[in-house]
């Protein structure tokens, strides 16, 4: 299983930005798949998923309403639709994917396969 995260840099606050993670040997639609994300001197958090089979969806409270996550099953391929964009969201962005139901869904430690990392900034 290959996870290869893309799309992050360097946005001013206000701005928008779509991470995407092309997703290899696993079927995306039988995987809760989406993103976290880890601040310096912070512990890695959960940012937006998607559950099995589309049924249930994760948003942290400090992204509602900013954040879409979204996936294309025929690409194999996640996606992060980041809008307006504050100080506040810059880190590293991973993708990953997991057998994970539930309250779990947030849950960074209980995803197996991981993407590199991708760096958002977010800065004037």
């Amino acid at each position: 299983v290959q996870l290869q995260a893309s799309g992050g840099g360097l946005v001013q606050p206000g701005g928008s930005l779509r991470l995407s993670c092309a997703v290899s040997g696993l079927e995306l639609d039988y995987f809760a798949t989406g993103w976290f994300r880890q601040a310096p001197d912070k512990e890695r958090e959960g940012v937006s998923v998607i559950g099995v089979g589309n049924r249930t969806m994760y948003y942290a409270d400090s992204v509602k309403g900013r954040f879409t996550v979204s996936r294309d099953i025929d690409k194999s391929t996640v996606y992060l639709q980041m809008n307006n964009l504050k100080p506040e969201d810059t880190a590293v962005y991973y993708c990953a994917a997991g057998a994970v139901w539930g309250p779990n869904l947030s849950r960074w430690s209980r995803y197996d396969h991981w993407g590199q990392g991708t760096l958002v900034t977010v800065s004037s």
